[in-house]
């Protein structure tokens, strides 16, 4: 291709709306343009590099056994009606009715669709396992759309579903994705993590995510520096710790604190550590109130209080609703002597010195001891774990890095089957619910995360394997006779023997060519200029070095050939 027949619009200056590196870098690069909110177009190089992505990821679910299908986009909510999802999914999801008022919704997720499709062509033991898969354009109504192509309402995803007969069978094939997963990744060249996740809306009992390590990443990730735990923090669990024995401790006491409402507040006023500060949040739900209890220096992890409270829909209570059940304001309440059902974080139990809100404005209590000065309904695992806690498994620290979900593969069972009663006949004639699983790869995403990870000041550094083009070839000057002549026979040459190519045979300024060669990181660059010629070489520098080397002519093709080899 040659640049002068490329819809190639470059920007100089960085998008307004533009938040992280990725969604700046792919604006500038001419690589997409935004349509509306998280709806975006891809131009032609950004439309090569999500067909290298595609292909990838399409290669390896084939050669794992998958059998690709085109899945309808609009699905009529009778089948999401069958599962329960209909209400459950929420706002995400775009509705719209037909001429005849019927509902419909364009396809978040295709669950209910495949499980249908299977459930009235399979009938038989002898048909399964399968492992189907789409490759499709899918749509969540974001709230807030954002972070460009990481945050989107409109993205392509790779969507593959396992029918099995029984949970050894969903165990194989389960093994399958992890390990294509994992081949995927490595192909694509990216440094990446794979982590226990939680099941979320699709459901299941076990899930994976695989995490692309990235320091602008919007989830958190904790390893042990010991064994192989890895979780994202949603899931990441902390234990409970051995409760210290104490024999003689002050009475409780209640101090004044005005003006004193948030942990902060606490700490400068006392003189205590945020670990000594009971942190109490008032959640209710449609029919109850909860105080929830974690060390001030901790963060509440929503989800596992979702998940104890069996996924009842929770809501931070606000003022008037606080001071109606507790009879003060947010910054002064706390456990001692509350009338509502108390929760509190594994931590809590141990701690000694405690101060925490009296339930009186512009109180607070200190010498708390929980046990003796209240009881909680339960201890249970509700913070977010951070580095340096205790690993769950081993008792070895945990590190904390950062990273970008491309991949999430989960355990479904017969959640969808049973739900949808979809049946086959066993080996002994009787009906059987189908065992499920099914696995995302965010192929959009994908495209911004290597982004995130691969990029300098100057711009991109696409992993071979999924630039957009190979070779970059730029003529210092193209109206020099001698250095256009020999960029076109280099151009023809590398094509023929099968390298893809990108000429940039514009009549620009070297300077203009070099800054939008760094700008669209197109792995390898040849630059044709007259000093070199003169010796019978060429400048060859790789994105990923700052330093480039003279190649001579008789050379390049090998040379070329053997670094897409190398790093493809």
């Amino acid at each position: 291709m040659k640049i002068t027949q490329l819809l190639f619009p470059t920007l100089r200056e960085e998008p307004s709306d533009a938040e992280v590196i990725s969604h700046k870098l792919l604006m500038r690069a001419g690589m997409i343009r935004r349509t509306a909110g998280g709806i975006y177009t891809y131009l032609p190089l950004g439309l090569r590099v999500l067909k290298k992505i595609s292909q990838i990821v399409r290669e390896e679910m084939d050669r794992a056994g998958g059998q690709e299908v085109g899945l309808p986009t609009v699905q009529p909510r009778e089948l999401w009606d069958m599962s329960g999802r209909w209400q459950l999914y929420g706002d995400e999801m775009f509705r719209l009715k037909d001429r005849h008022q019927r509902d419909f919704c364009l396809g978040p997720t295709h669950e209910e669709v495949i499980t249908t499709l299977i459930d009235g062509d399979v009938h038989s033991y002898r048909d399964l396992p399968l492992l189907i898969y789409q490759i499709k354009d899918k749509f969540r109504d974001e709230i807030r759309p954002r972070y460009g192509l990481l945050r989107g309402r409109e993205f392509i995803m790779k969507d593959l579903y396992s029918f099995d007969v029984d949970s050894d069978g969903l165990e194989i094939s389960y093994r399958k994705m992890y390990e294509a997963y994992s081949k995927i990744f490595e192909r694509m060249g990216l440094t990446f993590r794979v982590v226990e996740a939680d099941t979320g809306a699709i459901g299941g009992n076990e899930s994976h995510e695989f995490m692309v390590l990235a320091g602008s990443g919007e989830s958190k990730i904790v390893f042990c520096d010991t064994c192989h735990y890895s979780a994202n923090v949603e899931k990441a669990e902390s234990l409970p710790q051995e409760k210290p024995s104490v024999l003689d401790f002050p009475s409780i006491e209640m101090i004044s604190t005005p003006d004193v409402r948030t942990v902060e507040d606490v700490v400068k006023s006392l003189g205590v550590s945020p670990s000594q500060v009971i942190k109490t949040l008032i959640y209710v739900t449609d029919d109850q109130g909860y105080a929830v209890l974690i060390r001030g220096d901790r963060e509440l992890n929503e989800l596992k209080l979702s998940n104890y409270l069996q996924g009842a829909e929770l809501a931070l209570a606000p003022e008037n609703v606080v001071k109606e059940l507790v009879g003060a304001s947010i910054g002064s309440v706390g456990p001692v002597g509350l009338n509502l059902k108390i929760l509190a974080d594994f931590e809590i139990q141990n701690m000694t010195e405690a101060v925490c809100g009296a339930n009186q404005e512009s109180q607070h209590l200190i010498h708390v001891l929980p046990g003796r000065d209240f009881v909680p309904h339960a201890y249970i695992d509700l913070r977010n774990v951070q580095g340096g806690d205790p690993c769950p498994h081993c008792k070895g620290l945990l590190n904390e890095i950062r990273g970008i979900e491309v991949g999430h593969i989960f355990k479904l069972g017969t959640k969808y089957s049973q739900a949808m009663d979809a049946w086959f006949l066993d080996e002994k004639g009787n009906k059987s619910h189908f065992v499920m699983g099914c696995y995302g790869i965010g192929v959009s995403r994908i495209m911004a995360a290597a982004i995130e990870q691969k990029h300098d000041q100057n711009g991109i550094v696409w992993p071979m394997a999924i630039a957009p083009f190979q070779v970059l070839i730029v003529p210092v000057n193209i109206k020099d006779e001698e250095q256009a002549r020999h960029a076109f026979a280099i151009y023809e040459s590398l094509i023929q023997n099968g390298v893809e190519v990108l000429l940039d045979d514009r009549e620009e300024r070297a300077g203009v060519k070099f800054k939008d060669a760094d700008l669209i990181g197109i792995p390898l660059r040849l630059t044709i200029g007259s000093r070199a010629l003169k010796e019978g070489k060429v400048e060859l520098k790789k994105r990923w070095e700052a330093e480039s080397e003279l190649v001579s002519l008789e050379e390049i093709a090998g040379q070329i050939s053997s670094l897409i080899s190398q790093y493809n």
